[in-house]
């Protein structure tokens, strides 16, 4: 039998997306990163985000933007980590800005989009593939960093664990070479679990591989059912993943038709509730879809902000500024997964879970359309200053001035 092959780091990262780049672009430089991927770089789903990534605008923002992501959640979101998220999120965005994310711009001042279930255009764009803008650049500075390597087609397989403390993981490449990879800290970022799924917008390799790990070390686990359909993807008889339609095209005034071309819901609700209307509408006609209508949008906008999704409607047949289109529910993401704290540790030390395999609450029953990319770098983040010992300090909540004088009194 071939002997394992042994190879030594620091901190090893499962997954090289969004999450994992962020989190060892944040560790230490004199820190030996070793990353994998189960697939090449760019076969993450955080190449595939199209709508935006949220951001708190300015200090009288903060309110409406914790209510909207805990109304979207049901309520059921861990509190500490929403308020982390929020008051953490110019920081990213900065950061983002100096790794050269070029964010949709007017004058030279950012501009703000809006989706499903916000009540204020807070959302950074890039077109409409803002996750790969923001993935690519993250992956070309990985690149020049020596002290990161990155493994493609290299599938984390088990824990390595001794008197319960992981001491790395264990690891397959596609020739079938048996690593194991030695390191102080360990970094889960394999995504979500759409390839367990027949209808997916999500890559059909991501499967939940940490998950299985975290349930067979007895990590713990929390909220495995919550799993989000988002609402509008282009109908296809064909097999294979779904195309999502943007949430931000709903937001820039797309309406949804049934079968007799009448509007049946507000399209701006969250996503679980318009995915259960358009559910039931299906139903209600017999039919295997519902229509989005862009052409409400302004032809310059959509060719503007969405040309990929008018480019690929076009490959399928369809002109987004003369017809509609037809869509259908298909799933997403996932809120639940490994539980983590609010420095993205399990509940075994040293082992930490990032991006959409993590379960922080700050989701809650629902995620709000463009938590996902903020979510993902604000805990990152986290997780790479905890394993460097250091704190990751927040900007002061900063409450409108009625309430400030409010608080006051109240003293």
């Amino acid at each position: 039998m071939k002997p394992e092959k042994i190879l030594y780091a620091d901190t090893v990262i499962a997954g090289t997306g969004v999450s994992g780049l962020f989190a060892a672009l944040n560790l230490p430089s004199e820190q030996k990163i070793l990353m994998i991927t189960k697939s090449d770089l760019e076969s993450s789903d955080s190449f595939l985000a199209q709508g935006g990534i949220c951001v708190q605008r300015d200090d009288e923002d903060y309110e409406g933007f914790f209510e909207d992501t805990m109304r979207a959640g049901h309520y059921e979101n861990r509190e500490e980590s929403v308020d982390i998220m929020i008051r953490s999120s110019r920081q990213v965005i900065d950061s983002l800005i100096r790794y050269g994310v070029d964010f949709e711009k007017a004058d030279g001042k950012l501009q703000y989009t809006r989706e499903g279930a916000h009540h204020r255009n807070r959302i950074l764009f890039h077109e409409d593939e803002t996750g790969r803008e923001i993935t690519s650049r993250l992956l070309a500075a990985a690149k020049t960093r020596k002290n990161i390597q990155m493994m493609e087609y290299t599938t984390m397989t088990d824990l390595i664990c001794q008197n319960g403390k992981c001491r790395g993981i264990a690891a397959k490449t596609r020739e079938g070479e048996e690593l194991q990879i030695l390191a102080d800290s360990v970094i889960l970022a394999t995504g979500g679990i759409g390839g367990n799924y027949t209808h997916s917008t999500n890559f059909p390799h991501l499967t939940g591989d940490a998950l299985t790990l975290a349930k067979r070390y007895g990590i713990k686990l929390e909220h495995l059912d919550y799993v989000q359909i988002h609402p509008t993807t282009l109908f296809s008889k064909k097999p294979g993943r779904r195309f999502l339609i943007s949430e931000s095209v709903r937001g820039e005034g797309a309406v949804l038709y049934d079968a007799h071309m009448n509007r049946f819901t507000d399209e701006l609700q969250p996503r679980d509730v318009v995915t259960k209307a358009i559910r039931e509408q299906m139903k209600k006609d017999g039919t295997e879809h519902v229509w989005l209508d862009m052409r409400p949008i302004p032809e310059d906008v959509i060719y503007r902000h969405f040309p990929n999704i008018a480019e690929r409607c076009r490959r399928e047949g369809y002109d987004v500024t003369k017809e509609c289109i037809p869509v259908v529910p298909a799933q997403h993401y996932f809120m639940g997964g490994i539980y983590v704290d609010s420095n993205s540790e399990t509940t075994m030390k040293g082992v930490y879970a990032v991006g959409e395999t993590s379960c922080n609450g700050v989701h809650g029953r629902n995620r709000l359309a463009s938590n996902s990319l903020l979510e993902s770098l604000v805990f990152a983040k986290r997780a790479a200053y905890h394993i460097a010992g250091k704190e990751c300090e927040l900007p002061p909540m900063i409450l409108p001035a009625a309430k400030q004088k409010l608080a006051a009194k109240a003293l």
